[in-house]
């Protein structure tokens, strides 16, 4: 079976590389690994790293992490250890936004697409399901359809 390009070797390593590797020193192979790390617990700075390499400003990220733009300030400056609930969620937004940009080729041209009503969504705009239950893997699913060619 093949993989679909968002679950390779290579993806992992750009995921570690953009969170960290001196946040992120274990190997990445699959998602379940998120788990494995986030129980260990990771400083706060890997959020400054995600928001850094993706152009997303602190409000917007701390939006897609469901807090508030003062809170994330204060853990990043504490370089507060993340909970493994809010690690996962870094991981998997960073997981998402590697795999956007593999299937429209640029940070734009992903960008562009999150901002925009997308009508297997119900007309939602995909940013906005960044934050709620499952919302992620929903995106996700949209990627997956678009990568494949299926009408989305």
């Amino acid at each position: 079976m093949i993989k679909d390009s968002h679950q390779t070797t290579e993806h992992y390593k750009k995921l570690v590389e953009v969170l960290g590797k001196d946040h992120v020193k274990e190997t990445i192979n699959s998602p379940y690994d998120f788990i494995h790390i986030a129980k260990k617990g990771i400083s706060s700075s890997i959020v400054k790293n995600f928001k850094d390499y993706f152009n997303i400003s602190r409000e917007d990220t701390a939006h897609m992490l469901n807090i508030s733009s003062p809170t994330l300030y204060r853990w990043i400056k504490a370089k507060k250890p993340l909970d493994r609930n809010y690690s996962i969620l870094l991981f998997e937004l960073t997981d998402l936004f590697l795999y956007g940009i593999e299937v429209f080729d640029s940070k734009e041209n992903f960008n562009k697409w999150l901002n925009l009503p997308n009508t297997a969504l119900g007309g939602i705009e995909p940013h906005e399901l960044l934050e709620v239950p499952g919302g992620i893997s929903k995106v996700r699913d949209i990627l997956g359809r678009i990568e494949h060619g299926v009408y989305s």
